[in-house]
């Protein structure tokens, strides 16, 4: 039986203000308040908060037949907590129907999985930890900001214990292969692949409602018939896309709601069924291993990751803002840690592409690519002054990097010695409690009565 994967992506940046070259040094918050919370306000209103309902009505219509996955970045968990929690309890309304599984992904839906190691695990550890908290569940499936993913973060990621990656189901990476099998990593055989259709998430997130497209106007039925007649050997169908596709790329009025209601029906009639990515690995063993030597990603026609890191003002932000990743993991300033998470999100390195292709960007704020590059280096020549201020600057990354090493050496080796100092605590308690049991006890003296009676 054929499978259908969903996969919904909900991530949300935190809005940078304009930030001028005269306010470094003297205005070291960089983020637009009322545009976060209207800005939340408004995609929970249409598009989030739609959705989700629709989703638990398709999972309690259905029985609980109808699963998916679902990513939910750090920085659009921060916000529903400071805007709309009552968000936050839909989420969770979805996380115990046990239909949905939550999957991890980087904290700030950012490039550290390109540019820092370090940074991008303790990334994925922390928002792990944050979808426990939230939801009670941990995941246990990955899926990288934008789908991006090489062999290279495939080792990372199977490093921190993940089985199954999603990603992008390129064509020059796939060739004449299907996306549609369970594939796993030539590096990392334990790792399992899943490849996203790309033609048929796109048919919904970019195309459901362009009246010029010749398949308009789509009909769940027809939807799902495209998947049924797949060749019958092929196995499973990921379909992917952010979430914001339902009710801002592509408007409520076009009824792309109800178009998604109808699909678990219509896929019954046909013998279609759902499941998690964790489900699908474990229904499905791996028919080959795939090679992905340069990174992928479900952004435009190249798959790459050319709209974050194509040009020059791109990769200029980029190599500044992860110049000082040490220095920022080496510090105890909160608020300099929260900045940076936001200041990571892919977001802003999109605004500054100059690719075209066809698809107009929403830059928010900026009148253009050089608009949005000037703004977040003049943030950015503020932060790394802040960071920089936390430890001399003679002090280069190669020499802060063997302090750091010190540092967790040293630490380690406390730890090892706390730990040996208590398990000598107890040996001491043991021999004290064993001397006083072999002590002998004293005599007992005469009673008094015993004198009375000799007299």
């Amino acid at each position: 039986m054929k499978t259908i994967c969903f996969y919904f992506e909900i991530h949300q940046m935190f809005n940078m203000k304009r930030y001028r070259f005269f306010d470094i040094d003297y205005d070291h918050y960089y983020f637009d308040d009322f545009a976060n919370e209207t800005n939340i306000e408004d995609v929970i209103a249409k598009s989030y908060g739609p959705t989700v309902d629709a989703l638990l009505d398709m999972i309690y219509n259905s029985d609980g037949r109808f699963k998916f996955a679902l990513g939910v970045s750090g920085t659009a968990l921060e916000l529903f907590e400071m805007h709309a929690p009552d968000f936050i309890e839909k989420l969770k309304r979805l996380a115990d129907t046990k239909c949905c599984e939550f999957v991890a992904q980087p904290y700030s839906y950012g490039l550290s999985s390109l540019y820092d190691e370090a940074g991008f695990v303790d990334e994925v550890k922390r928002l792990s930890k944050k979808i426990k908290q939230l939801f009670g569940v941990s995941p246990t499936v990955f899926a990288n900001s934008n789908m991006i993913y090489s062999d290279e973060i495939g080792s990372m990621v199977s490093s921190m214990g993940y089985k199954v990656v999603l990603t992008e189901g390129a064509k020059h990476i796939l060739g004449w292969k299907s996306p549609h099998y369970v594939y796993n990593s030539a590096q990392n055989p334990s790792l399992a692949l899943l490849f996203r259709d790309f033609k048929l998430s796109d048919d919904i997130s970019l195309r459901f409602a362009n009246s010029t497209w010749d398949e308009y106007p789509l009909f769940a039925d027809k939807y799902v018939d495209w998947i049924a007649a797949l060749p019958e050997e092929e196995q499973v169908v990921l379909i992917a896309m952010d979430m914001s596709a339902f009710g801002i790329a592509q408007p409520l009025s076009s009824n792309i709601l109800d178009f998604l209601k109808a699909i678990p029906a219509c896929a019954a009639q046909r013998g279609l069924g759902f499941a998690t990515p964790t489900e699908v690995v474990r229904k499905f063993k791996p028919v080959s291993s795939i090679d992905i030597d340069h990174p992928i990603s479900w952004c435009d026609e190249e798959r790459d990751t050319s709209s974050w890191t194509g040009n020059v003002m791109q990769r200029e932000a980029l190599d500044k803002l992860y110049s000082v990743a040490e220095r920022v993991r080496m510090c105890n300033n909160k608020l300099v840690k929260q900045t940076w998470d936001y200041l990571q999100s892919s977001d802003y390195f999109h605004f500054m592409s100059t690719k075209n292709t066809g698809v107009g960007i929403n830059r928010g704020i900026f009148d253009s690519p050089f608009d949005a590059f000037t703004n977040y280096m003049n943030v950015i020549a503020d932060f790394t002054a802040r960071v920089n201020s936390l430890y001399p600057e003679d002090i280069d990354n190669e020499q802060l990097d063997a302090l750091t090493q010190t540092i967790r050496n040293q630490s380690v080796e406390i730890d090892t010695l706390t730990k040996k100092l208590a398990e000598s605590e107890k040996k001491v308690k043991k021999l004290e409690t064993a001397l006083a049991k072999a002590e002998p006890k004293p005599a007992k003296t005469p009673k008094a009565t015993t004198r009375k009676k000799e007299e």
